[in-house]
Formats: C-alpha cells, structure tokens, sequence
C-alpha cells in the first residue's frame, strides 16, 4: 500500500488503515482465486469417481447378498409350489371321481396352467447417467437401505419393550415425542431429496453432463453433529433467577451483584458431564430411558428489572429456550407479564420453574430431590397448599392467554406450558428442570440446534482484565472462533477490525462474569461464553454483532453492518440536556428509555469508563442550560481526571449500580434545583391576573377592597395596576402590592378564578379609593420581561393554559417584548 494512501486512510478514523490493507489483501488474492478453482475442480472430480466406484463396490456386495437371500426364497417357494401341485392334483382326482362338473378356470388352476397372464411389456431404453447422477443414485439407495434396517431395528425394539411392560406417563410421551419427531426428519428428508433430484434433472437438460466438483466438496452438516442449546433465563425482580444457577453451579454470583439484582447479562456452561451428575437421580428413576445427545447447555441470566427490557430483549434473541422463573408465593408479578408478551412477541418456547417450593409452610426439604420424589413425603395439608398456589398461578396464565399444567401431567409438551416446581435453596425439583430443558431441544428444536459454520456472535461486555488489558465477552451462538482470526466489532467513533490474541473461557460451571482463572483455547466451537483478547478494543460497543473478516468479504458492507446498532443513538441526542454514560450498549438503551419516560432530554451518551472528554461535554451544556450540566453514570468508573476536572467545573456526576437508585439521585437533585430557583426566583415572578371590584371596605391607605377574580390567579405581593385615559390615551396606572387577603375570615396567600369573593389589602401609597380609582375600574397585575422568564423557569408547573393565555394579552397591553 502505498505511504500516502496508508496516512490517508489513517484519517478517517479507527480500523480505516486496516480496512484498506484488508481491501487491498483481497485484490492481491484475486490472482491466485482462478488457479486454485481449477485445481479443486480436479480434485473434487477424482473424489467424485473414487466415492461412486466405492458406491459401487458396495451395491455389487449388497446385490450379492440379496441374491442368496432371494436364491434361498426361491428353492423353498419351488418345494412349497410341489407340494401345492401334489395336493392340487389328490383335490382334482376326487372331483372326477364324485362326477362333480368342474369350471374350466378352476380346472386349469388344478391343473398348474397360468390364467390370461398378460404380457409383460418391454423395457423401456434409460438415457446414460452422468457420474454426478449415479453418485446421487448410489447415495440414495444406500440411504434407503439404511433406513430400511433402522426401522427393523426399531421394530424388535417395541417389541422388547412390550414385553417388559408398559412404561410411565413422562416415558411414553418422551418415547412418542421422539418417533414423531424422526418421523418428520424423516418425511422433511425425502422431500428435500426429491426437491434436489429435480433440480438436478432440470440443470442436466440444459448443462453438459460433467461432475459438480462444488456439490462434492461442500460441507454437508451431520444431523447428530449439535451445538449447545441456549437457555435464556427470565423473571420478576428477586423470583431467584441467579440463586437457582448458582445452586447448579455452587457458585455465589447474586452476592457480587448490586443489590442481589441481576445487573448485566451473565453466561454459564454446563457440560455435558455435569448435566448427567446433576440428572442421575431422575434418570435412574425413568430407567436410563432419557438420554443426552446435546455437548452442554449454556445458560444466559438476563435482568428482571423493569427498567432492563431491553437487556431483556438482546438476551431472549441469542437464546432458543428460555426458563421463566416464577415466585410460587406470589404468583405472576408485573416483569413476568412483560417477560411474557417479550417472549411470545419473538415466538421464543420455555417452561416455568415455580420457584421457592421450599417455603411452603411446614414443607418437608429433601436436597436435590426430584419434585415427584419429595412430593411424596409431604404431608396432605402440604400438599393442599401447593396445588392452591398451583392453580393461583395456573389461572394467571390463563389470563396471559397460556395453558399451563406441571411437566408430570403435560400430554402435549408442544400446546402446553410445563410447570417444573424448584426450590433455589435445596435443589429440589432441578434435575427435573435441568432434564426438561434438555429433551425439549435436542427433539423438538434438532434443525435449529445442528451446528453450522456461518459464525453467529454477539459481544455482551468490554472489561480490563489483569494480564490481558481490554476483553470483551462474547456469546458464540454458532460457528467457530480461532486465535489469529481478524475480527470486526462496533465501535464508537467507528468500526474495529483487530486481530484475536487470546480465546479464554471460564471453567465450566463458572460464569463469565466471575473473575478468576480462565482456560485458554486455539479454537471454539458453538454455543459457548467466550473472552476475547485483543487490541484496540477500549472502544467496542456491547451488544452489538463480533464479524469474522474472511478472504473475499465485502468489508463496505460489513462495516454498515456492524454498525447499524448504533443508529439509535444519533436519534435520542439533542442539542440540551444531561450527559448519560453506561457500562453496555443494552443498560444504554434502559436508560434512555427511562429518561423518555421523565421527560428529561439527552445530549449526549457514552458507553464505557467516564473520561475527561466527557466532562468537557457537560461544561458546554453548563454555560447554556445549568439545570442539565450533570452526567448519569450507571455501572460505571469514573476515572480520577474526570472526578476532578468535574469538581472544578462544578458538574455534578450521579453514580449507581442500579437504575432505580440513579432515578431517586437524579429526581431529589432535580426538587432541590427547583426549590433553589424557586426560591430565588419568588421576589421576580409575578403571577397574571384580572380583578373586579364589588366592595368599598376602606378608601385610605392601605385600601381594603371586595374583589373577584376574573381571570388567572393573585398573591401576595402582587403588584396591581388599572387602565385609566388621558388626552385619549390609555396608560397603566400603578396603584400598589397585596399585602394580605382574607377568604371566609381565613388569611390565604393565593385566591384563584372563581365566584367567590374575598378581602384585599393594598399598600396603595398615599392613593384613595373614589378619588384615583373607583369600582368602574379593573385592577390587573404588572408583570414583567423578568417576572415572565421566573414563571417559565421557576413556577411552569403551577400556571394553568388560560393563565398563559392571560400574559399573553397583558404583554401586547404593557408593550413587553
């Protein structure tokens, strides 16, 4: 690349100089691309002859076979047809003895001859097949057989069973919920087979019979080749989401949280190994009927926070089942509802662990006892409870528009919601959670769960790891990742393409977030929580998809790609308002939308540490607009550069762990700033109104009048004017402040519109009623340029429609600008 195309490149900003060597790379490699075609074409047509002749071989051994089987049919069938032709011949003897009359087909039947046989008709000429054709041919029949001696296999084994007895409810489902579904692999089979072979037919009509060297190296993904399910878990606020994980996993990651609430999205691997440990007991109970074909499963523990949809949202789209936890003692509660329609807005399946079984009055504990084991031992009374609670929270499904019964009854786990009862505190009822979880991917969601190497990842957190600087923790929902691959992420001021030091995973059964030590990998396969280790990463923007950039990717379109998370952004930003900073791009979007809901505007947001820029920011907006010259930080540092330099400037930062405690910070900053302008503001503003006098009850000063208000509302300290006329000019004349008012004998400070009349005394200055002012007059209040600015700024909330009305027409009177 040439020096100044390099610098050129280096302006444009972050990953620019590495997107043009990228670009350039892949010119340089265009050269090589058509050489490379032809040599893979070669090969893939000696793989394609080599695979058909062993095809062939193969089919000629199978045809032998078959031979003797059919050789060995044909000598019994002719020693079988002997003997029918000896009986026949004893049976017609008899009836020529009897005299009987004997129908001439019966006779020649007797007799061995064929009846009216029709011919048989010639063959007809098959057009000669390409190798492609007879490999696809040879393929298929080897498939037919295969399946042909599945189903015999299938066959004794029913029989077997039959004999053994009879199984339990949960048994037969599984065992019926396993055939339909190889049933419909089945029939989904041979029709994208017939679909393929049509297709074929219809290119050979067109096409030169030659071998497709691209069909016979292409990949073709195995059914039994499975990724781990993901599992997204969901819940009301303190329902013992992270607690029921941290029981699998016998960690304590709810007490690192802020509050015991879940704050970010977590990620925790069960091996497979473990899923077997934890099930053993409700495996053994079911006969080893259930098996695990899955490598693991990979547990998301999302936020059940109402301020954290969105989290919510980005969680329940990496996952392909969820669990919603729900709290047996209080049954449905408002984040439930939410997380209800969430997940049936995005057609997502799940099952409800009714959780904390275990405070039940008077509940019997057996530690990691399967739910039908330790219902048992309850006592009736126990038992009464629960089903009432069971029915409470049935009902409330019912209402969610959901069919709900317990996983034991459920007949139809398609229709019908599971309700799996646990407890989070002794493990009862999680194997049957965890068994569950797992026998409704691996049989109903195969398709969904076969592995594929189109790469699936979406970066959840950045964090400064010891030994390793910035990271970013990754889930892997499908592909594979390598050390060495190039890498595109979102970033702030641009796209990031970097280069993957390090792939580190947390030990099994510990989650990502949980500091510790990590295993490092060359490469990972999906589903798995991965931390990636690279460079340039300060800038990533959580949430948002992780590219691998391969040879020949279209990089513009990779970039407007990753970058198309951001846009909501750019459109909640305006020109006034607070700063906001959050830890990831999710709690970003929470906080928005809670300022939205407050109707306090944004200008400017941030992901990441708090730095000095971002105060210079804040200043800006000081100078302008000082009631919004603070900075809301949730779940984030602030460096101490930025700390001071805001102490200096007198911008104030909010700090928090959890939203709820960021709101009650920001809404009692907000009360004192009004109560200080308020009272700053209480000698300026001058409320509008418009009196009519009904009363004379003293003349001198101070004047005590009768009065009603016409329009807006008077208090004290209001100054009051009335209109009078000289030389044919009308001109405000000032006749004094209210110091008092009396309402029914009751001093009040504020009257209102209304028909009520009410006393007012003026300091009127030496001016006499009858003589300068009379009960023809209208008295007004004389407001101001700076009153007018105090109501806007001060006493917004406490003028009504009409009384803005009133200023309006007082403004065009008093000639203010």
């Amino acid at each position: 690349m040439p020096p100044k195309a390099a610098k050129a490149a280096a302006k444009k900003g972050p990953g620019a100089g590495a997107i043009a060597a990228l670009k350039a790379k892949r010119e340089k490699e265009l050269a090589d691309q058509k050489r490379r075609e032809e040599e893979e074409k070669a090969e893939a047509e000696r793989i394609a002859a080599e695979e058909a002749a062993a095809l062939e071989a193969e089919k000629l051994r199978h045809e032998r076979q078959q031979q003797k089987k059919e050789d060995k049919k044909a000598n019994a069938a002719d020693i079988a047809k002997q003997k029918k032709m000896a009986e026949n011949k004893k049976k017609l003897e008899m009836m020529q003895k009897s005299g009987m009359k004997i129908p001439e087909a019966m006779l020649k039947k007797l007799q061995g001859e064929v009846v009216d046989e029709e011919p048989k008709k010639p063959k007809e000429k098959k057009q000669p097949e390409t190798l492609a054709q007879k490999k696809k041919r040879l393929e298929k029949e080897k498939a037919e057989r295969e399946k042909a001696e599945q189903k015999e296999d299938a066959e004794e084994k029913k029989a077997d069973k039959k004999e053994d007895g009879e199984c339990d409810d949960w048994e037969a489902e599984a065992d019926d919920w396993e055939n339909q579904a190889d049933k419909e692999d089945d029939k989904a089979e041979e029709e994208e087979e017939e679909e393929e072979e049509e297709e074929h037919e219809e290119k050979e009509k067109h096409v030169d019979p030659v071998p497709a060297p691209v069909a016979a190296a292409a990949p073709v993904a195995k059914k039994e080749d499975l990724r781990s399910p993901i599992c997204c878990v969901l819940g009301h606020v303190d329902t013992g989401k992270t607690k029921l994980l941290d029981y699998i996993r016998k960690t304590n990651v709810q007490h690192g949280e802020a509050g015991g609430i879940t704050q970010q999205i977590g990620a925790s691997f069960f091996p497979v190994e473990s899923l077997l440990e934890k099930t053993k007991a409700l495996n053994d109970a079911l006969k080893n009927q259930l098996e695990i074909k899955v490598p693991g499963l990979l547990v998301i523990d999302t936020p059940g926070h109402e301020s954290f949809a969105n989290l919510r949202g980005r969680g329940s789209a990496l996952c392909d089942i969820a669990i919603l936890v729900v709290d047996i003692m209080h049954g449905l509660e408002p984040q439930t509802r939410e997380s209800i329609q969430l997940l049936k807005k995005r057609k997502c399946p799940f099952v409800v662990a009714l959780n904390k079984i275990d405070r039940l009055y008077d509940w019997e504990v057996s530690p990691h006892t399967p739910f039908p084991i330790t219902y048992k031992k309850q006592k009736e009374y126990v038992k009464a409870e629960f089903e009432k609670r069971l029915n409470v929270v049935q009902t409330e499904l019912a209402e969610q528009g959901l069919n709900a019964c317990l996983y034991t009854q459920n007949k139809n786990f398609l229709k019908n919601v599971s309700l799996v009862p646990t407890s989070a505190h002794t493990g009862e009822g999680v194997p049957d959670l965890l068994l569950l979880m797992v026998q409704l991917t691996q049989r109903h969601m195969k398709e969904r769960l076969e592995f594929s190497e189109e790469l699936q990842c979406t970066l959840l957190e950045v964090k400064k790891i010891e030994g390793h600087g910035v990271t970013i923790d990754v889930i892997l929902v499908n592909g594979k990742l390598r050390e060495g691959d190039t890498i595109m992420v979102c970033g702030m001021n641009g796209p990031i393409v970097t280069t993957i030091r390090a792939l580190l995973t947390p030990h099994p059964m510990k989650e990502i977030r949980v500091k510790g030590e990590y295993l490092h990998h060359k490469e990972i396969k999906a589903a798995q929580g991965i931390k990636i280790a690279a460079t340039g990463l300060e800038e990533a923007v959580p949430g948002t998809p992780v590219m691998v950039v391969k040879d020949g990717d279209d990089i513009d379109e990779m970039q407007e790609q990753v970058m198309a998370d951001l846009k909501f952004i750019h459109k909640t930003q305006g020109e006034m308002g607070v700063t906001v900073q959050a830890s990831t791009l999710g709690a970003l979007e929470a906080l928005l939308e809670f300022l939205k809901d407050c109707k306090i505007p944004v200008s400017t947001v941030g992901v990441g540490t708090l730095n000095k820029k971002d105060i210079m920011r804040a200043v800006g907006i000081k100078e302008k607009q000082p009631k919004y010259a603070v900075i809301l930080c949730f779940d984030v540092e602030v460096s101490k550069d930025a700390q001071a330099m805001a102490d200096k400037e007198g911008i104030k930062i909010f700090t928090a762990d959890i939203i709820y405690h960021l709101q009650d910070k920001f809404k009692a900053y907000l009360d004192e700033y009004q109560h200080k302008l308020q009272e700053a503001n209480k000698t300026k503003a001058v409320f509008p109104c418009r009196l009519k006098i009904v009363k004379d009850l003293r003349g001198r000063d101070p004047i005590i009048l009768g009065v009603v208000v016409e329009e807006g509302q008077v208090r004290v300290g209001t100054p009051l004017f009335a209109w009078k006329e000289k030389d044919g000019k009308k001109y405000p004349f000032k006749v004094g402040k209210v110091l008092s008012m009396e309402k029914d004998h009751k001093p009040v400070t504020v009257v209102k519109k209304g028909p009520g009349e009410f006393a007012i005394k003026i300091d009127s200055q030496g001016i006499t009623f009858g003589r300068q002012i009379d009960a023809s007059d209208e008295l007004f209040s004389e407001i101001t340029r700076d009153s007018i600015d105090a109501l806007k700024e001060s006493f917004k909330d406490e003028m009504t429609k009409e009384d803005w009305g009133l200023v309006i027409k007082l403004k065009k009177k008093l000639n203010i600008l």
